[in-house]
C-alpha cells in the first residue's frame, strides 16, 4: 500500500458581513487547495475581490493557477465561483441540481464521488439542492464545507445557514459533516477544530 501525503492550504479566508437587519452587504467565499499525489485542486474559486489574495497564496505556495488540473464547486452561488476563468485546463466538478449553468462542468451524481484517493465529493444539500462538502483524508479528516457549515457558529450552535433550500436536510448535512470532521473549513471564514 502506498502512503499518499495530502497537504491542504487556505487560498483566501472569506468572509459573510451583514447588516443589522441581517441582510447580506459582502460575500466572498474561502477558497482551498488541496494537493495528493499528482492532482492539484481548488475547492471554491471564490469572487473577483479575492483574486489577489487568491494569487499571492499561490505565489507563496510555489503552485500556479495552470497547475490546477480539478477545481470543486461546493455549490453555483456567485461568491464561490467567480475565479473559474483563473484554472482554464482544470476539470470543474459541481453536483446535480444547481439553477445556474457551468460550461463544460461534469455533473456528479449520488451522495458520494471519490476524485482522488484520500478526497471525496460528497453530498450536503439544504443550503441549497446542489450542495457539496469536500471529505479530505490527511493529517487529519477535513471538510472543506462550502455554505452546509457558512460560519462557524452554524456548526458550535447547530443551526442552518440562513439562507437555505431545506432547513431540515441543511441541518442533517451539518451532523453528517460533525459525525466526520475533525477540522471544518467553513465557507466563510478560518478553518476550526470540531473538538472530536
Amino acid at each position: 500500500m502506498v502512503f499518499i501525503m495530502i497537504q491542504l492550504d487556505i487560498l483566501a479566508v472569506g468572509d459573510l458581513i451583514r447588516n443589522d437587519g441581517g441582510n447580506i452587504l459582502k460575500a466572498d467565499s474561502t477558497s482551498v487547495l488541496i494537493r495528493s499525489g499528482s492532482r492539484t485542486i481548488v475547492v471554491d474559486p471564490s469572487t473577483k475581490y479575492m483574486r489577489p489574495a487568491v494569487r499571492t497564496s499561490f505565489k507563496q505556495i510555489g503552485v500556479f493557477p495552470k497547475d490546477v488540473d480539478t477545481v470543486i464547486l461546493t455549490h453555483a452561488h456567485r461568491d464561490h465561483i467567480e475565479n473559474l476563468d483563473l484554472y482554464q485546463k482544470a476539470r470543474v466538478y459541481i453536483h446535480s441540481g444547481a439553477d445556474v449553468e457551468i460550461p463544460g462542468a461534469i455533473i456528479v451524481e449520488g451522495e458520494e464521488k471519490k476524485i482522488c484517493d484520500g478526497v471525496r465529493m460528497v453530498h450536503t444539500p439544504g443550503h441549497c439542492p446542489e450542495h457539496c462538502s469536500v471529505f479530505v483524508d490527511a493529517d487529519r479528516r477535513y471538510v472543506v464545507a462550502g455554505d452546509a457549515i457558512p460560519l462557524e457558529d452554524n456548526f458550535r450552535k447547530m443551526v442552518p445557514p440562513r439562507l437555505n433550500t431545506d432547513p431540515v436536510l441543511a441541518l442533517q448535512s451539518i451532523k453528517n459533516i460533525s459525525q466526520y470532521a475533525q477540522v471544518v473549513i467553513p465557507g466563510h471564514g478560518f478553518p476550526f477544530m470540531t473538538d472530536r
